[in-house]
């Protein structure tokens, strides 16, 4: 992280990434006077930025052998989520650096650990890399596992180390807004009061409206919702979150959701909800079957 003493020169970059303006973050990256440990964390920035756009070839050629260690992490990072079939051999590279003491530690390449350990659901070895924390982006992802793991009591811990460490950052204010998500009831509402800032504050992303849309379902307002998930379309017509949502959305209000659920199935075959839908249609054969 950037020494607290100078400015932070990363502040806006690492904010477009965080909310999820990604192409923002990589068309303002180029910024002077940067030391040699801010240029590695921008390189990583970008790349992930690009990543998150689903051009993961592009990363995997731009980094090269001898790019800095973190900058590789985000390769390996690229090279998972682009080849599903290879993620086996992907995964035996991560836990080679991972157990080499001289680079095993750095943050990048414990959030890249944590990050693809999330991805296959094996959250205690996710936790392994990632729970010691030390930077931002590491007590956020645990906030993110243990959701996942349904232990809102330990999100919560993590959350108040990020807000004891600063209340106004960008992934706190996201943490806690996961977290008001993930325990529901009253605190749906202080969840869609964040996205709402964050929507006046700054310029609308997906990510943004998504969370909005996400807290109207969870208040009954579908129309709302749909409404919020239609820009978000807009802005990108294959993210995975915006067609899971709006299949969900389609089904309360009457409409069909075959369409953004086939996008899906063709852009995101690997996402939960395409596997849930493959899973109950499977269920559902079996029955047809034994009634046959």
């Amino acid at each position: 992280m950037a020494s607290m003493a100078g400015p932070d020169h990363l502040f806006n970059l690492r904010n477009h990434f965080y909310l999820g303006a990604y192409q923002a973050a990589i068309n303002n990256s180029e910024i002077p006077n940067l030391s040699q440990e801010d240029i590695v964390e921008r390189d990583c920035l970008v790349h992930r930025a690009y990543i998150a756009l689903g051009s993961y070839q592009l990363v995997i050629s731009e980094i090269d052998e001898a790019a800095a260690t973190p900058l590789q992490a985000v390769k390996l990072l690229a090279m998972y989520l682009a080849s599903p079939g290879n993620k086996e051999s992907t995964i035996s590279s991560l836990r080679e650096w991972l157990a080499d003491p001289t680079v095993g530690n750095n943050a990048i390449i414990r959030l890249i650990a944590g990050t693809i350990f999330m991805h296959e659901e094996d959250y205690n070895e996710a936790l392994k890399h990632t729970h010691s924390g030390g930077t931002m982006d590491l007590h956020a992802l645990n906030v993110q596992i243990f959701i996942k793991m349904h232990r809102s009591d330990y999100a919560e811990k993590q959350l108040r180390v990020m807000q004891q460490i600063d209340e106004d950052h960008t992934l706190t204010q996201l943490a806690s807004a996961w977290l008001n998500l993930a325990v529901g009831g009253s605190k749906i509402q202080e969840a869609y009061l964040i996205f709402q800032d964050f929507s006046e504050k700054y310029p609308m992303t997906s990510l943004i409206l998504n969370g909005k849309a996400v807290c109207c379902m969870h208040m009954g307002n579908f129309e709302e919702a749909e409404t919020l998930l239609l820009e978000a379309l807009n802005k990108d017509a294959k993210d995975p979150e915006t067609l899971a949502n709006l299949v969900v959305c389609s089904l309360h209000v009457g409409k069909s959701s075959s369409r953004y659920l086939n996008q899906l199935k063709l852009s995101h075959p690997e996402h939960v909800l395409v596997k849930r839908v493959a899973s109950a249609e499977d269920n559902f054969e079996r029955a047809l079957q034994s009634f046959a």
